[in-house]
Formats: C-alpha cells, sequence, structure tokens
C-alpha cells in the first residue's frame, strides 16, 4: 500500500461547524438511531416469533431489516460520537473499517431489494406456482448471493481506496469515510480506480436495478389484465411497501455517486448523505410496519402475549 505511512488519521468536517446547532442534531440523530434500533431489530424478532410470517416475503424483509440495522450502525454512532465530544478525528483503519462496513451493507441492500422484486413478481405473476418457485433453498441462495456479492465487491472497494497515497490533506471534507471525498485527498492518479468503481457502481447498482425495472414491468402487465378492481387493488398493495423503498434508495444513491463529478457539492453531498444513511433505514422499519398489515397483526399479538 503506496505511502500509507504518510497519513495515520483522518479529520471529520462533520455536518456543520455551528456551535447553536450541535445539540439539536445530536439529539436528533439520537431519535432517529434510537427508533431505527427498535424499528428493524422489532420486525426481526416479530418474523422469527410469528409462524404466520415464516414466508420467502417476510425472510428476505427480515434480512433486509438486519441490513439496515448495520449500515446504519456504521455511520451514525460515530457521528453522534463526534457532536458529543467534539472530537472529529478518525484514525486510518477506523476510516478503512467505517467504509467497508458501510459499503458492503448498502450494496447487500441493493441486492435484497433486488431478491424481494423477484419474490413479488412470482406472488403476482406465477400465484399457483408460487411456493415450488420460492423454496426455501431459493431463498436461502438469493440472500447468500446478495451478501457476498456486498462483501466481496466492498473489499474490492475498499482495498483499492486505501491503496492510494493520502499527502494532499487529512480533512475529509464529510461526516464519515466515504468514497469521493477520500479521492479528493489522494495524489496519486485516480482515473483507474474511478474507472472501477464505475464499473463495480454498475453491477451492484444498475444490474440489480434492471432485475427490478424488468420484475414490476411484468408485475404492472399483470395487474392490467386483471378484470376486477378488487383484484388489482390487492395485487398493487403486496407490491407497495417494497415500490416505496425501491425508490427512496435508488433516487438518493443515483443522485449521489452517478452525477458527473462537476455538479458535486459538498454541502449537498453530506445532506444526501444523512438521509440515506440515517433517515432511509429508519423509513424502511416505518414503511414495513405501518403498511403491512401482518406486520401490525404480529405486533399486536405479541404485545397481548398471545
Amino acid at each position: 500500500m503506496e505511502n500509507r505511512s504518510e497519513v495515520n488519521e483522518f479529520i471529520l468536517v462533520g455536518l456543520t461547524d455551528a456551535p447553536e446547532l450541535q445539540v439539536p442534531l445530536f439529539i436528533m440523530f439520537s431519535f432517529i438511531y434510537l427508533i431505527t434500533l427498535v424499528g428493524n431489530l422489532g420486525i426481526v424478532a416479530l418474523i422469527s416469533w410469528d409462524s404466520h410470517l415464516h414466508t420467502p416475503m417476510y425472510f428476505f424483509l427480515s434480512n433486509l431489516s438486519l441490513v439496515d440495522f448495520g449500515y446504519s450502525s456504521a455511520v451514525t454512532p460515530k457521528v453522534m460520537a463526534g457532536i458529543l465530544t467534539g472530537n472529529k478525528v478518525i484514525y486510518y483503519n477506523a476510516c478503512a473499517a467505517q467504509l467497508f462496513f458501510f459499503m458492503a451493507f448498502a450494496t447487500v441492500e441493493s441486492f435484497l431489494l433486488a431478491s424481494m422484486s423477484y419474490d413479488r413478481h412470482a406472488a403476482v405473476c406465477k400465484p399457483l406456482h408460487y411456493t415450488t418457485t420460492m423454496t426455501s433453498t431459493v431463498c436461502a441462495f438469493l440472500a447468500s448471493g446478495a451478501h457476498i456479492c456486498g462483501f466481496l465487491a466492498s473489499s474490492i472497494a475498499t482495498g483499492n481506496t486505501f491503496s492510494l497515497s493520502f499527502c494532499r490533506s487529512k480533512v475529509v471534507h464529510h461526516f464519515f469515510c466515504d468514497v469521493p471525498p477520500l479521492l479528493v485527498l489522494s495524489c496519486s492518479d485516480t482515473h483507474i480506480i474511478e474507472f472501477l468503481f464505475f464499473i463495480l457502481g454498475s453491477f451492484t447498482v444498475f444490474f440489480p436495478f434492471l432485475v427490478i425495472f424488468a420484475s414490476y414491468l411484468l408485475i404492472f402487465i399483470t395487474i392490467l389484465r386483471i378484470h376486477s378492481a378488487k383484484g388489482r387493488q390487492k395485487a398493487f398493495y403486496t407490491c407497495a411497501s417494497h415500490l416505496t423503498v425501491v425508490s427512496i434508495f435508488y433516487g438518493t444513491i443515483t443522485f449521489m455517486y452517478f452525477q458527473p463529478n462537476s455538479s458535486h457539492s459538498m454541502d449537498t453531498d453530506k445532506i444526501v448523505s444523512a438521509f440515506y444513511t440515517m433517515v432511509i433505514p429508519l423509513l424502511n422499519a416505518l414503511v414495513y410496519s405501518l403498511r403491512n398489515k401482518n406486520v401490525k397483526n404480529a405486533f399486536r399479538k405479541a404485545v397481548r402475549g398471545q
């Protein structure tokens, strides 16, 4: 790793230096993180507890909730600690670890959302063959594949990022270690790395998105062929929560990572990053808990002790 000894720590500038905003930000992020923890881990516990939720759809949902908890936890606690103590230093290895786990969980989420769209396609388009299509073996294969792809892609991205020489500055103009602000600090030639990230991003973002797009195209064609309004409404309802989560996740990721470098603004990037690292894991839990009848019923039964 070329010239690694030149930098052994980085300084994260955070979201803002305004003293009057530190306490409100800490309170807000603490509240968001607490609800994220309770919401996502609560969904996992409910699905494990209620046998009625032992289906492919909820198997993927429990995996998605664990991933949301993971990539929120990779970033938020460090941000909160920095606000509380005023210590903005993050050591080299800690920065690499943060980037690795954040990218790994975010990539796993991308592939899990694609797997969930395939599950919804099987449920709506081929309901009579659903149980033979979405077997436990298929579900385990899709979930395992998502995790393997996520951690493999993150290993490649993190390894290449931290093989660069960082000698220009130690100040990262962000609130966590992410690829774009780290590349700015490198005095190595980053053209090959940027091309590699483009290829990697195409595989980890656009490929799952194409699977989702194709699945929903077939789903909508099937829904249009349903004659009864009640049948169409029921079919759409089974996909509504997942479609909401997909729209938020891919819309934010595309805005953040797939715009030209000339269009990047550090302040805008920090706001968008705060949304997808802290708010999206919270929204996913809320969408699936508030809009899902079965999850709400399982919660009521758990509260009543049934």
